[in-house]
């Protein structure tokens, strides 16, 4: 098994559990949804999501994912897993609370 990470928020995760697919923030907007490897979570997290409460960290079976997932990045940097269609919630293997620490900042749990 390949584990894949998304964050988003809890009632986002909420919301797709009741209608079975999970669309993310991106999906309409960009074609896909932002993942990252274990390895790059916490870069994300600090960069994107910096004192962000309520946030859920998604781990994702990369091999039950029925659309296609894509390494893609920026012109000569890191490879980062982007979904290319709506996400079956049972690709999904663990829901992690994903909160900041005091100095609004993120650590990878140990979970992962």
């Amino acid at each position: 098994m390949t584990t894949i990470l998304h964050i988003t928020q809890q009632e986002q995760w909420k919301q797709a559990k009741l209608v079975g697919t999970y669309r993310g923030d991106t999906l309409d907007s960009e074609g896909f949804i932002h993942c990252s490897t274990p390895t790059q979570v916490i870069k994300v997290a600090n960069y994107l999501f910096p004192n962000q409460k309520g946030l859920v960290l998604l781990c994702i079976d990369s091999k039950k994912v029925q659309p296609e997932i894509r390494y893609e990045g920026i012109e000569g940097g890191e490879l980062f897993p982007h979904i290319y269609g709506a996400l079956n919630i049972d690709a999904v293997f663990k829901v992690i609370n994903f909160e900041p620490g005091e100095d609004g900042l993120f650590t990878l749990p140990e979970e992962i």
